[in-house]
């Protein structure tokens, strides 16, 4: 059972007996080895030799004290002790870096955040109070994001990748998400860590991995796919094939369209793509439950001269397609446009009173035109509704 050293009180020799340096309970087993960090911590807090603290310790009835594999450290500042005194949420299984083992990646980088030093200064600084690194050149830098862009199941156990493992592409997406940055630079990052990648970041990564720069940039998740609208929009301000692009998106482990993508596209594809029919980011999204709205179809044909049949047929071609209960006029009118904008109900719901009341009432249109128009385009109403014919006053936007 552990106890303070027999026959002496003085404080300083407390202070090494005590498993947290402060001269109380809980106290070291003298049947247990002593830590060569417990040593070395010691004696930055006595600011005396490590080798004279185990040299009294000895004297106390610890005999077993951990040796480093060179020679004692002539002395050690608080600042250089500090970082061998484990960190993190695991800390307690044990407490100090272990001075007969290569240190693993975890702990310089905890050190180097709990610290306030690049990566690779911690490597020099506990190197040369006699530990060895477990690899090679770190950065230089400071990032506050380096633990836990190393977290291997940050969901789980909290294990963490070690000097040269290798990690997935998924990895560099999931935890880029979960920093909230770029997984270009989150992939960069690793690298320099020394991780292998499964390929080797190039600066056109981080274009595109950036989905909509029109608002903010959006960065891919593990489970994110890129819009073809995205892909087609890169291709033509990057200058690259389409083709490529594709290739370059599996590499980075991004899901890509699973549809025949246009080599040439259409001068309007970008157009129909868009959300707000102008080329640009936000793109649609493919919604196979749904389908593509009626009224983006109806937009397109205004904007591009188009037929509503043609600007379907090229959006179906491009993975888009209306829900099969939708029908089409033959020419697009705002009118309708209008009309759909004040539904909120896809094709897979029913069209209630209260929704033909609100399309009246903001478009100024008869209750019963309203029900009619919407009817031919497709949507399902109720057969028992008597709808007045009464045109409205459209309401104040």
């Amino acid at each position: 059972m552990s106890h303070a050293p027999v026959g002496s009180q003085d404080p300083d020799d407390l202070m090494l007996a005590s498993v947290n340096l402060n001269g109380h309970f809980p106290w070291l087993d003298p049947a247990q080895q002593v830590p060569y960090g417990h040593v070395l911590y010691a004696a930055a807090l006595q600011e005396r030799a490590p080798a004279d603290v185990a040299s009294r310790m000895a004297a106390l009835g610890y005999a077993d004290v951990q040796q480093p594999e060179s020679a004692w450290p002539d002395a050690v500042g608080t600042q250089d002790a500090a970082l061998v005194r484990r960190e993190g949420p695991d800390a307690f299984r044990q407490r100090w870096l272990g001075a007969g083992e290569p240190v693993s990646l975890h702990d310089v980088l905890r050190a180097a955040l709990h610290s306030g030093h690049a990566p690779a200064e911690v490597v020099r600084r506990i190197t040369a109070l006699g530990f060895r690194s477990g690899g090679g050149a770190l950065p230089e830098t400071r990032s506050p994001r380096d633990v836990m862009l190393i977290c291997a199941d940050r969901k789980g156990s909290g294990t963490y990748f070690g000097w040269g493992d290798e990690v997935s592409a998924g990895h560099v997406l999931e935890v880029s998400e979960h920093l909230a940055c770029s997984p270009h630079a989150a992939a960069v990052r690793l690298a320099a860590l020394g991780l292998r990648l499964p390929y080797t970041p190039e600066p056109g990564d981080e274009r595109l991995l950036t989905f909509d720069v029109t608002h903010r940039p959006h960065h891919p998740g593990r489970w994110s796919s890129a819009p073809l609208g995205h892909v087609l929009a890169v291709a033509r301000e990057t200058g690259r094939r389409v083709t490529d692009v594709v290739a370059r998106l599996k590499v980075l482990g991004v899901g890509v369209p699973d549809v025949a993508v246009p080599d040439a596209p259409d001068d309007d594809d970008l157009v129909l793509l868009s959300e707000r029919l102008d080329g640009r980011a936000p793109w649609l999204a493919r919604d196979g439950a749904v389908g593509l709205p009626v009224r983006h179809i109806l937009r397109a044909a205004l904007v591009t001269g188009r037929s509503p049949a043609a600007v379907t047929a090229r959006l179906t071609e491009l993975g888009h397609r209306p829900h099969d209960k939708a029908r089409l006029p033959e020419t697009a009118d705002e009118a309708d446009v209008r009309l759909l904008e004040t539904l909120g109900r896809s094709y897979r719901d029913n069209v209630h009173l209260e929704h033909v009341l609100r399309g009246a009432s903001l478009t100024g249109r008869s209750p019963a035109d309203v029900a009619a128009r919407l009817t031919a385009l497709g949507h399902t109403l109720p057969d028992e509704v008597e709808y007045p014919e009464t045109q409205g006053v459209p309401a104040a936007s």
